[in-house]
């Protein structure tokens, strides 16, 4: 019994970088088991109720697999979004996580996540879903990610949103319907009108 219990948790931690105690939960799988094989050092600790293997490689996609992990109700958005859907080259040292402003900040004890708070359809509305490592990450579309760039232009820089506006649309990765129904929904459309009407 206890063998197919440490060779379930192994095929987890096989399909995915990393895993929660919600994984266990799901498998009926007690939490000891993580615990011993973290004692063993066969697993190691990368946040509260969340571990990995000690060698793996640690990409980019890990950090968003492992920071969707941490912040499962939180949605990848401005720079770590654009990042994500290539349209910057630069690599934010943080991921930035929109999370809704009513809900608690996270229990999280880690300083590569920078939170946003967002509300209402601005939270809710444009989140897309992607399977990267085994783990469910939520991040904003590339339309939603260029009307938030110019809605927190005070945060991240004018700069940054013109960058993104601009390339978005030199690779087609959204319509002006698009963007302005999501600069609508950001409160946005008569700050993002002109630059919109200078590039479609």
């Amino acid at each position: 019994m206890q063998i197919s219990k440490y060779k379930i948790l192994y095929e987890l931690l096989g399909k995915r970088s990393v895993i929660s105690i919600s994984d266990l939960n799901a498998h009926n799988i007690p939490r000891e088991y993580l615990s011993r094989l973290y004692k063993q050092g066969k697993l190691e600790k990368v946040g509260r109720g969340v571990y990995s293997f000690p060698n793996v490689n640690k990409t980019e996609n890990y950090a968003y697999a492992h920071v969707s992990r941490l912040v499962p109700k939180g949605v990848v958005c401005l720079i770590s979004a654009l990042r994500f859907n290539n349209f910057t080259t630069q690599l934010p040292w943080q991921i930035w996580v929109a999370i809704d402003e009513k809900a608690r900040r996270p229990n999280v004890d880690n300083r590569n996540i920078k939170y946003i708070r967002y509300s209402g359809k601005a939270f809710t509305e444009g989140v897309e879903e992607h399977i990267i490592e085994g783990v469910n990450v939520r991040v904003y579309s590339p339309a939603k990610t260029v009307a938030d760039c110019f809605k927190y232009r005070n945060k991240i820089g004018l700069d940054v949103a013109l960058e993104a506006l601009k390339e978005g649309r030199r690779a087609r990765k959204f319509t002006a319907d698009e963007l302005t129904k999501y600069a609508r929904i950001d409160r946005v459309l008569n700050v993002i009108r002109p630059y919109m009407e200078a590039v479609f």
